[in-house]
């Protein structure tokens, strides 16, 4: 019997979002009670990942993801075919990660290259403070991929969403069920987003309208703070070239 052949036929018009986080937690060990064999210049143990946003299935949508680590590791480039979608590793330097998204067969999409700083020490004011508690830091990035024009077959992979965490997937109101509640994540031209942004912050996931909110306060400060900088080096600046153009009167004078 022939393979059925997939429609290819695209979307015309149709962009449709799926969010995810990826980025890296380090722990640092306790020198009291480091794991047995460990390399004695390994400081941290450390997880770099890719995930859903509040860890919901993404594996409908993403087949596989590839980390490239620093070439001074075993096998430095990982590929990982299954979720979780993570690599864990010990260490002790920082260094900059390769990740390589490959979408499911269905999609006819290119894979899509994304770069991670893998961070293991805190910075900012309670760096000190973080450090004698050894809390583990968490370096996370918000991403979107947008799938424009997708093919029939990868729209309704996208929009059937994934399948049920018990049962087949089939059966009355269930493929049909998770597809009409995605099916707020489609966007005919630009849309809207794909993901509803929450309003207040949660361990899961720390990205909301609250914390949005705060940086925007944050970012108005510092432009008011640096526009009040530049008015008094500007009132300075003003002060100079008076005080050069009365040298010079006095210079022709004399």
């Amino acid at each position: 019997m022939p393979t059925p052949k997939v429609n290819q036929d695209r979307m015309q018009g149709v962009q449709v979002y799926r969010p995810f986080v990826y980025g890296s937690i380090a722990k640092p060990f306790d020198p009291a009670n480091r794991p047995p064999g460990l390399n004695p210049d390994h400081t941290h143990q450390w997880t770099i990942y890719v995930r859903g946003i509040n860890n919901e299935d993404i594996s409908y949508w993403l087949k596989k993801v590839q980390f490239k680590l620093h070439e001074t590791y075993a096998n430095s480039s990982r590929m990982i075919e299954s979720p979780p979608f993570e690599v864990s590793e010990s260490g002790w330097g920082e260094f900059e990660v390769q990740l390589k998204l490959y979408f499911v067969p269905e999609a006819g999409e290119k894979a899509q290259t994304l770069w991670h700083a893998l961070k293991l020490h805190p910075y900012g004011d309670d760096a000190d403070g973080q450090r004698l508690r050894r809390d583990a830091i968490v370096s996370q990035n918000y991403e979107e991929v947008i799938f424009s024009e997708p093919v029939e077959a990868f729209f309704d992979v996208l929009t059937s969403g994934p399948p049920p965490a018990t049962g087949p997937r089939g059966g009355k109101g269930g493929a049909k069920g998770a597809k009409q509640h995605q099916a707020g994540m489609v966007g005919r031209g630009r849309g809207e987003r794909s993901a509803e942004v929450p309003y207040a912050p949660s361990v899961e996931n720390p990205y909301s309208l609250k914390r949005e909110g705060e940086e925007l306060d944050r970012l108005r400060e510092a432009a008011r703070q640096v526009e009040g900088l530049m008015r008094v080096e500007r009132g300075r600046l003003r002060e100079r070239e008076e005080e050069m153009e009365e040298l010079r009167r006095e210079g022709g004078r004399s």
